[in-house]
């Protein structure tokens, strides 16, 4: 993995995240504060990006490239969408990683370091830094509602796929 140091909160870099389906939402002080918990990451095809069972504290916004997700060694999903969010399930409920992410060819990712919010409390005041947690706190909220409505149809798509079989048998 090659990674960079924390990102500066300039213009240019201020534009890229804009650039961001997710983080379009946000105004300019708020991805001021996400880039300054901010490093960019290049993984190689196969390096683990999260392992499972893991208790780093890491989010991430995929870049470019492709991540797959896996579960005791069973393949959960594979993302290439650029924007998408991963890792946030241990930065909520601040549980073990529930699952692994490897990633697939060349992958770039921005990495927030959730544990550096020190990074950005000695100079903001406190209603600004309620803005900025519950605006990322929606956006959470927003990939996970969408991930749980496709692993909802699955599992009915399973459960449809099992009555059938047992009706054979």
């Amino acid at each position: 993995m090659l990674e960079s140091r924390y990102l500066k909160d300039n213009i240019e870099n201020i534009e890229k995240l804009l650039g961001i389906p997710a983080l379009r939402n946000f105004e300019t002080k708020s991805l001021q504060k996400l880039l300054r918990l901010s490093k960019i990451r290049e993984y190689e095809d196969g390096e683990v990006i999260i392992r499972e069972g893991g208790l780093d504290p890491w989010l991430y916004i995929l870049l470019s490239g492709k991540i797959r997700i896996t579960k005791e060694d069973l393949e959960i999903n594979t993302i290439d969408k650029k924007g998408e969010i991963f890792g946030e399930m241990r930065v909520i409920d601040f549980m073990k990683r529930s699952a692994s992410v490897v990633a697939v060819g060349k992958t770039t990712c921005l990495a927030v370091d959730t544990s550096a919010k020190n990074r950005i409390s000695a100079q903001d005041p406190t209603d600004e830094k309620l803005d900025f947690l519950l605006l990322l706190y929606r956006i959470f909220a927003e990939f996970m509602s969408i991930r749980l409505r496709a692993t909802n149809e699955e599992l009915i798509t399973a459960k449809k796929k099992i009555k059938r079989l047992l009706t054979k048998i």
